[in-house]
């Protein structure tokens, strides 16, 4: 029952902080990108990484299940994705996609890297 805990406080904690970011991302905007959840993605991915090298269970419940998977968003990047495509915004949207994957695994495998050295 403790995991289940440490997953939801994680997630409130999680979901709080991409919400304040994708805020502060709104008013200081200058890209065409979305850079909050970009951001948050990105972020997200390399912490993920880090934690996947090894860490005790209940850690992985609270930093990696609860507060990353809230944290990061896959929905939201793929909706703001075909917006863009929508307005016929293609580079921008294949942009914004192939930062986000690329970017997204180099930076999770970067971190995986990390702690296990």
């Amino acid at each position: 029952m403790i995991g289940w805990g440490l997953v939801a406080v994680g997630g409130f904690f999680g979901a709080i902080s991409r919400f304040w970011i994708g805020n502060v991302a709104k008013r200081i905007k200058r890209t065409k990108l979305p850079i909050g959840t970009l951001f948050v993605n990105l972020v997200g991915s390399f912490f993920l990484g880090y934690l996947f090298a090894g860490v005790p269970e209940h850690a992985y419940s609270f930093l990696g299940v609860g507060f990353l998977g809230a944290f990061t968003t896959f929905s939201t990047m793929n909706v703001e994705a075909v917006h863009l495509l929508n307005e016929k915004r293609i580079t921008t949207g294949v942009l914004y996609l192939g930062i986000t994957y690329l970017m997204g695994l180099l930076l999770a495998f970067w971190g995986y890297i990390l702690a296990i050295n």
